[in-house]
């Protein structure tokens, strides 16, 4: 990536031109590409995540790019990867980003739905939905080993804080661009128990 045109088009947010900066000196595993390096500092060198940032290991190609588009058109909204975004506007920057994240990550052991009796509340939401509430499991989107897969982005081993912050901005209306609004439907029918319970179970799936 040419980090001139980088730095350029996030100049005006002092933290993260100090953050890439940074970078310049680090030592990358091999297989990394150049383009990706920016993102090494919150996502991880196989991004597995941080402190800082989400996990994007295992999410897919198109769900990565549909999140960047989202970033720059502003449905998304974040300090940081508002004005990153913004350097992956061309879509030859863009893919060996996300071709390199979405072939990291160790798949979960598969368990297939009526496999086995869903004992906790979290898992019953999961694989059963609530139709009580007309929630739908999440199992339908998101797969039985909560990878997901195209448009739906993997849950399996996402950081719980991560997971729940997500949540409540559908909830709040402060996330958009979901087809038809579909997971601002359903997070506001998911009460603060719900979120913690399933979002702790989806942490801890390896």
């Amino acid at each position: 990536m040419n980090r001139g045109c980088l730095m350029g088009s996030v100049k005006n947010d002092a933290a993260l031109v100090v953050l890439i900066a940074g970078l310049s000196s680090a030592v990358y595993a091999q297989d990394l590409p150049r383009e990706a390096q920016p993102c090494v500092a919150c996502h991880g060198e196989r991004g597995e995540g941080t402190a800082q940032g989400p996990m994007l290991a295992g999410l897919s190609e198109s769900y990565i790019n549909t999140q960047i588009d989202h970033f720059i058109s502003g449905q998304r909204h974040n300090v940081l990867m508002t004005p990153m975004a913004q350097a992956y506007t061309d879509p030859q920057l863009r893919k060996p980003v996300a071709t390199y994240f979405a072939a990291q990550g160790k798949p979960p052991q598969l368990q297939l739905r009526g496999e086995r009796l869903a004992t906790s509340p979290a898992e019953q939401l999961y694989y059963q939905g609530d139709s009580s509430r007309d929630l739908p499991a999440c199992y339908s989107c998101h797969g039985p080993a909560a990878v997901g897969g195209g448009p739906f982005p993997r849950l399996a081993g996402q950081q719980a804080d991560y997971l729940s912050s997500q949540l409540l901005a559908w909830q709040k209306g402060e996330r958009k661009g979901d087809p038809d609004n579909m997971m601002g439907i359903i997070a506001k029918r998911l009460n603060a128990k719900d979120i913690q319970e399933l979002t702790s179970y989806l942490a801890a799936i390896r």
